[in-house]
């Protein structure tokens, strides 16, 4: 019995079980890890590093046809559908205004901290045929995010990467006076320091294997700028909404996932603080995990058209 993943988007292409005989025939060595579990279900062993990244891997070729997809084994490992849903969610936010989904390269998508998995501008340009522009402070991320485009030349014109030279900085260095997005889009780094990290992902790792081991197996990787920053989350989403304000007339809707929901308040409060037009707050249910985009817009709704 198959049961349908009822919490993703209900556009997500992964709301059904995973279908293991056509992920291997995208990625056969993916079979080495997939097994039949006590609940008589197919599936691979989430806390093993390899088994996770092939699986990404299999995904994002069969749905999405993204050739050759790899990331170091020192980076984050980003799981797929939640990543789609996001991306859904900007969709249904950009829809509001004429009551349909704007789709091409006439949309202009930022993506704040890409990595070198560039998870979020592949299933956005593949999904509705959005332009991206991923940026990232991390060279070699960066690199690799280019081997990926390299693997899949038909992405070349509608992805595109830059660096950001300066960590205390978001949008300055990348948004140019003339430059225009309908959305940004970021996951923040979310703990405050390496340790935080450490701790989370033994957490989470005990929880996928249900074992007693104390070493971390990190099989969701991540490099400093991915996982950690000074202040955390409450951090680095303050500084993003503080610098919108310079800005405000470049991007559309401003967004970024707040992982814990205790940082909503606070956060809230700072969007008035600095004036903006609208903002909301957007659920996502992925298992057991709750997750939530916080969008804010300095553009009054009269002129939002005009973007679309």
């Amino acid at each position: 019995m198959t049961t349908e993943k009822l919490s993703l988007h209900a556009r997500n292409l992964h709301r059904d079980p995973y279908d293991f005989d056509k992920l291997i025939s995208c990625v056969p060595e993916l079979k080495q890890y997939v097994f039949i579990n006590a609940y008589q279900t197919v599936t691979i062993n989430f806390s093993i590093p390899k088994a996770v990244k092939l699986l990404n891997k299999a995904l994002l070729s069969h749905f999405y046809q993204v050739q050759n997809w790899d990331i170091p084994d020192a980076n984050l490992c980003p799981p797929i559908p939640g990543r789609a849903d996001y991306v859904h969610y900007i969709a249904d936010l950009l829809a509001e205004e004429k009551k349909e989904i704007p789709t091409g390269v006439s949309v202009n998508g930022l993506d704040i901290g890409t990595g070198a998995n560039l998870v979020y501008p592949l299933i956005a340009n593949k999904s509705y045929g959005w332009k991206m522009l991923g940026t990232d402070i991390n060279k070699d991320s960066l690199e690799n995010a280019q081997q990926i485009l390299d693997h899949n030349p038909d992405l070349s014109s509608v992805i595109q990467l830059k660096q950001q030279p300066d960590s205390h900085f978001i949008f300055k260095n990348i948004l140019g006076l003339k430059d225009k997005f309908m959305f940004s889009m970021c996951n923040p780094p979310f703990h405050d320091s390496e340790e935080s990290a450490m701790k989370g992902n033994i957490r989470k790792t005990k929880n996928i294997s249900k074992s007693k081991k104390q070493k971390p197996l990190l099989n969701f990787g991540g490099q400093q700028s991915e996982l950690w920053c000074e202040g955390g989350e409450m951090a680095f989403i303050s500084k993003m909404i503080e610098e919108s304000v310079l800005y405000s007339s470049q991007i559309l809707w401003f967004t970024c996932l707040v992982s814990k929901k205790d940082n909503l308040h606070k956060l809230t409060l700072l969007l008035k603080k600095v004036k903006v037009v609208d903002f909301k707050t957007i659920d996502m249910a992925q298992g057991q995990k709750i997750s939530r985009i916080l969008a804010w817009t300095f553009i009054p709704q009269q002129n939002r058209k005009d973007w679309l």
